[in-house]
């Protein structure tokens, strides 16, 4: 049975894509991985229409969730069209929608070729963007985008940009090999694009 969405911690997530254009070296994906320590089996057999997704969203008790997360075993703004589509839906229907995430690597303008940040007002709540270094170089050693620097300048425009339509905008960085003076240096670059700094654990396999 293929996952659309599941339950972690209070929140629900939403897993809409396979498809991404990074090859994160902390990623669940390498190495034949199909799930993660959130659920046994994200890698869908295909991707789910929006109708779908919605069928298996309104299935649930919306309401009870601290958290609605698009995430994915890909990167979500593949599907931002789809995305956008499913909150509106949702916000017709479930008059008690809880708050509403993106997790992202940044990448939406990049991979539509237009800007997507303005139709995030209004919709989305928090979105999360997976920094992973303070340089361009360190970046795409971590990231290794499809589009090389140009994914470091994209997702460092998507999240200034985005701090003037979506009221939290966070950026993330996994702990593995950053030393304190690495870490502080990636909360000055968020902060300086007017986001937020969050550490994650890097969980291994």
């Amino acid at each position: 049975m293929m996952t659309i969405s599941y339950e972690y911690e209070g929140a629900l997530y939403v897993n809409l894509t396979n498809k991404c254009d990074c090859a994160c070296v902390f990623c669940l994906r390498h190495n034949g991985h199909k799930g993660s320590i959130y659920a046994d089996d994200l890698w869908l057999e295909h991707e789910p229409s929006r109708e779908e997704a919605l069928a298996d969203l309104t299935a649930r008790d919306l309401a009870s969730y601290r958290e609605l997360v698009f995430c994915g075993f890909g990167e979500p703004t593949f599907r931002i069209d789809d995305i956008l589509w499913l909150v509106d839906q949702l916000k017709v229907r479930v008059p008690a929608l809880p708050p509403t995430r993106i997790n992202t690597n940044g990448h939406a303008n990049l991979i539509h070729g237009r800007d997507v940040v303005p139709e995030l007002k209004g919709r989305i709540d928090t979105v999360s963007i997976s920094l992973n270094g303070s340089t361009a170089e360190e970046y795409c050693a971590v990231t290794q985008p499809r589009d090389g620097v140009k994914g470091w300048e994209a997702m460092l425009d998507f999240t200034k940009e985005a701090t003037a339509y979506v009221p939290h905008v966070i950026m993330t960085i996994v702990d593995k090999d950053k030393s304190p003076e690495e870490i502080q240096h990636c909360r000055e670059l968020a902060e300086s694009l007017g986001a937020k700094l969050r550490v994650r654990a890097y969980i291994p396999e």
